[in-house]
């Protein structure tokens, strides 16, 4: 900045004075009749004189932008010292700088004149400066979505117990449409700078469901490993330990850099946890609340009880908030910041007004489930009593068919109770082999077919590496299909069709028309499991 304004005043001198001597040099009483001088330079004397008059308006205006660039460069290098000589090398924020309230004001050479510095992050988090890519996010999966009606924030750390991300996601996705997946996005934001970490998370992610990456309705990312400051001066306060402080500020300071990446991505924001479960049917439960309070001036909605959970945000409101996250990032927890905010926004806290800027659903739309703390040691039993039950099967009117399987059914959990819709069927660990048969009375068209793996509360239990087979009634069909081979279809044994397969522990699909009708259907699973397998639904659409 100093060699840019050095050269340009050199240059506005250097112009200012030839143009003043070479006009000087012309006579001021003009040229009198009897001079030798042309006619055209008659013209020129009467427009070097108009010349000089503007010239001297235009000196004027650019000593103005001149004197201005000279404040601006004065103003930051005061701004500089004075950062550099009130914080410490080791501070970690500005409690040791007095009025930390305060605007900073710096002269700028002229007394009545002051330049009034704007505060934002760096404030309240100094070490910021010394990385200019300290806030910029590592996105690890994403397609870059935007303009959804809803974004879901879930923060999560590396668990030394035990780990609920798959499983709380799985939920989330459990009873999405076609329709929904297309108006929503989740970002999970891996609070932790170990990049191998990141990563394996990541991929175990994109594994488990491949479908919602590459959609875009999944998105991971990471901070810089320069976001984060040193956690060892905090003040212990609350009668908190050293531990405990560093948890609920590093808490502060996630939720934060969540929010500020979600701004820009939707209209609502959902803050989440990593151990929870959802209601059925949560986010239309969620939008149509949300339209119904949209003339109400509500900060944030409320779809859980339990602490900072199921806490929806205009987005147009997470700057702000985030700020104030920020400001007082190493003072209290979360969910404390969060209530000062409405006792600052109401006019009179004694009329408990608080009540205006919050509004409750009933019933709570997640639960939480994790029983180790993300806080080591700790264990959080915390249940919300008006989440109720939820249902563990969905019922369907499917047609007449005999059932037979490999499997052996847990308890009452049986085939014939799930197909008719009065229970869910819960197998134990299947092996390559192993199916589940139904033959139709009477050869029926089928239109579609659903099967549903998981539940709300074992939402692990899925098929996996299982087909979904029909047979052709029609023998003649049956020959055609296995002796054509520029035929698309896949062919199985004893005249089975293959025409699909579980994905994410779904299997949904429709049957072609070439096909029909059809006198059996089957599910055949091709590697051992790990787990039991759980069916949940069971839709055969005729």
């Amino acid at each position: 900045m100093r060699i840019y304004t050095f050269r340009f005043g050199c240059l506005l001198a250097f112009l200012c004075f030839v143009s003043v001597t070479w006009i000087k040099s012309i006579p001021r009483d003009g040229v009198s009749p009897g001079s030798p001088m042309l006619p055209d330079l008659q013209v020129l004397y009467e427009r070097l004189l108009v010349a000089e008059e503007t010239g001297g308006q235009v000196s004027r205006n650019l000593s103005n932008i001149l004197e201005q660039l000279r404040n601006m460069s004065r103003a930051g290098s005061i701004s500089r010292s004075t950062r550099d000589t009130t914080t410490t090398p080791t501070s970690t924020g500005m409690e040791d700088q007095p009025g930390k309230a305060e605007t900073f004001r710096q002269l700028t050479g002229d007394p009545g004149t002051q330049v009034l510095l704007q505060p934002n992050i760096y404030l309240y988090i100094p070490h910021l400066r010394q990385h200019p890519d300290s806030l910029v996010p590592n996105v690890v999966l994403g397609q870059g979505r935007r303009g959804v009606s809803v974004v879901l924030g879930i923060p999560t750390v590396k668990r030394e117990k035990q780990s609920y991300l798959v499983n709380t996601l799985g939920s989330l996705l459990y009873s999405l449409t076609s329709s929904q997946r297309q108006d929503l996005l989740i970002i999970i934001f891996v609070a932790e700078t170990d990049s191998d970490y990141v990563s394996s998370l990541a991929e175990t992610i994109r594994r488990n469901f491949p479908k919602e990456v590459q959609s875009g309705l999944l998105e991971v990312i990471s901070p810089s490993q320069y976001y984060y400051p040193d956690f060892s001066s905090l003040q212990e306060t609350f009668g908190d330990s050293k531990d405990r402080v560093k948890w609920r500020t590093k808490q502060n300071l996630d939720f934060s850099f969540l929010m500020l990446y979600a701004q820009d991505k939707g209209t609502y924001y959902v803050q989440l946890e990593d151990d929870v479960v959802a209601k059925a049917g949560y986010y239309d439960d969620m939008k149509t609340f949300a339209t119904q309070e949209a003339s109400k001036p509500w900060l944030y909605l409320e779809f859980s009880q339990l602490g900072f959970i199921g806490k929806m945000f205009r987005t147009r409101d997470l700057p702000m908030i985030a700020e104030f996250f920020l400001m007082f990032h190493r003072d209290k927890p979360i969910d404390w910041l969060l209530d000062h905010i409405l006792w600052v926004k109401v006019c009179n806290p004694e009329k408990d007004e608080k009540a205006l800027l919050k509004q409750r659903y009933r019933p709570s739309l997640f639960q939480h489930v994790g029983l180790h703390s993300s806080l080591h040691g700790k264990l959080q039993r915390l249940k919300d009593k008006d989440f109720g039950k939820q249902p563990l099967f969905q019922a369907h009117r499917n047609p007449a068919a005999e059932l037979s399987s490999s499997l052996r059914h847990y308890q009452q959990h049986s085939l014939e109770r799930a197909y008719r819709g009065e229970d869910f069927f819960w197998a134990l660990t299947p092996v390559q082999g192993d199916f589940i048969l139904l033959s139709f009375l009477q050869p029926v068209h089928i239109s579609g077919y659903l099967f549903r793996s998981g539940n709300i509360e074992t939402n692990g239990d899925k098929f996996y590496n299982t087909t979904v087979e029909v047979l052709p009634s029609n023998v003649t069909t049956q020959h055609k299909l296995v002796t054509n081979i520029s035929s698309h279809h896949r062919v199985s044994d004893n005249g089975f069709i293959i025409i699909g397969a579980f994905e994410n522990g779904v299997a949904e699909g429709e049957v072609e028309v070439e096909l029909q009708p059809i006198s059996a259907l089957r599910l055949v699973v091709h590697s051992d499991s790990d787990v039991w397998a759980l069916l949940s639904e069971v839709l055969i659409k005729v």
